[in-house]
């Protein structure tokens, strides 16, 4: 018997949520050993290495994972190949990118961070983290969830062998030792997750793009990508060259609870994310219909989230150590963001599963500029406190804009229907 589309929905939604919160779990335990052993300076130099590396990392898959969820969704003949295109374009581009970031961290980081801390997190994210990403997209395409979610807590789960292990030898480790540990967890992941997916779903046919209308569609999703990552955690890269590593160890520590926070949503628009295309062939207003259900219930669960930081917040200082007792107010200031990141998170995915992924790229591309110019600004002026600012009004204006290109997009497309009749019968 074939499941309903909301039963289905239902059940994967179950999935990723049991997923997640066997994470959040395992992330709070990895967070806190890390956070601790370093210490906030170590730690905001980690941090931004990773955010440095964020920017790069999507595209080392060429948006291939998302073009894979897109085609395998409609088509699920097409695994093969759209699952060789996606490993030979992260070899390739994973290769170049790496180069790239080494070339440059000299100009956006202290001297004080080694520049074998940079290669282990770039080799680690933008060739590593896209294989595990991708792997988990394919077994998203086929709705099978269930090992999307187990291979979202394997990474966790090996971080946090790693960092007791660490810990163990090394009470005090330094951000360098932190990093191969890091590189070693990802590099076993990320082989597990691919033979999971070859043995369980089919093997690749290793190609790479044969048209720029291919490697076009993908760049828009990897630019997407990127940009999200820019007015998510460039401020912690111009934290560390601008302000100080202990003010970036406050903020990624507070950051770091905002996403953590988020997961159940995350978890939802994974969940739903293939079904956004299957309604979306129809144009915005059938994606826009499915996805409202699903937006009010991500705000529900966001508002109560955003009372809990505000009443919590205070707890974070006996847990990670008094050296962090600053991230409390950075903790508060922070905590509309599940929120605002509710409202932009679903009305994105409906722009892209009725085909607009290059108009939410455009948009994403304009708010990451607008966020890394207002820090030029706020960081050197208010340190933590400014990035905090700019991380509110990036994703409030971000929330806005997506909300007015649907509404445009929509009554265009309405128009288009309108005129179709007409034309047909002149």
């Amino acid at each position: 018997m074939k499941l309903k589309p909301e039963n289905s929905l239902a059940r994967n939604t179950l999935w990723i949520t049991i997923g997640q919160g066997a994470r959040l779990v395992v992330q709070a335990l990895y967070f806190t050993v890390i956070a601790r052993s370093l210490g906030v300076s170590n730690y905001g130099a980690f941090v931004g290495v990773v955010a440095l590396v964020g920017i790069f990392y999507p595209f080392g898959s060429g948006g291939r994972g998302n073009l894979l969820v897109r085609n395998v969704a409609r088509d699920r003949s097409t695994l093969p190949h759209m699952w060789g295109a996606a490993l030979s374009v992260c070899a390739l581009f994973g290769g170049i990118l790496i180069a790239v970031v080494m070339l440059i961290y000299h100009y956006t980081l202290p001297a004080s961070i080694p520049g074998r801390l940079v290669l282990l997190v770039a080799a680690s994210d933008i060739i590593g983290l896209n294989i595990i990403l991708i792997s988990g997209q394919a077994f998203q395409a086929f709705d099978q969830l269930k090992w999307t979610a187990a291979i979202n807590v394997m990474i966790s789960t090996s971080r946090l062998i790693g960092a007791l292990l660490l810990y163990l030898f090394h009470h005090s480790p330094s951000p360098l030792q932190w990093g191969y540990v890091y590189f070693g967890s990802t590099a076993v992941v990320a082989t597990t997750a691919a033979i999971l997916v070859s043995t369980k779903l089919g093997a690749p046919r290793l190609n790479l793009p044969k048209s720029w209308f291919e490697v076009r569609e993908g760049l828009y999703f990897s630019i997407s990508t990127s940009a999200t990552t820019i007015y998510n955690d460039i401020d912690k890269t111009m934290l560390a060259r601008m302000s100080t590593l202990e003010a970036t160890g406050l903020y990624g520590a507070a950051y770091r609870l905002i996403d953590v926070s988020f997961a159940p949503v995350q978890a939802l628009t994974t969940a739903a994310y293939p079904h956004f295309f299957r309604h979306g062939a129809k144009g915005i207003a059938a994606s826009w219909k499915y996805g409202k259900p699903l937006l009010l219930k991500g705000l529900g669960y966001a508002t109560l989230v955003c009372l809990a930081i505000l009443a919590c917040a205070g707890i974070v200082p006996y847990v990670l150590g008094q050296e962090y007792a600053k991230t409390t107010e950075a903790l508060r200031w922070l905590a509309p963001l599940p929120f605002i990141k509710a409202i932009h998170y679903f009305l994105s995915d409906s722009l892209t599963g009725a085909g607009y992924q290059w108009l939410r790229s455009s948009i994403q591309t304009g708010v990451a500029l607008f966020n890394v110019l207002i820090n030029l600004w706020l960081i050197p002026a208010y340190s933590w406190r400014g990035a905090a600012w700019s991380s509110i009004l990036s994703d409030g204006l971000l929330a806005l804009s997506i909300y007015i290109a649907i509404v445009c997009v929509a009554r265009n497309e309405s128009l288009q229907k309108a005129a179709l009749p007409a034309s047909i019968g002149s």
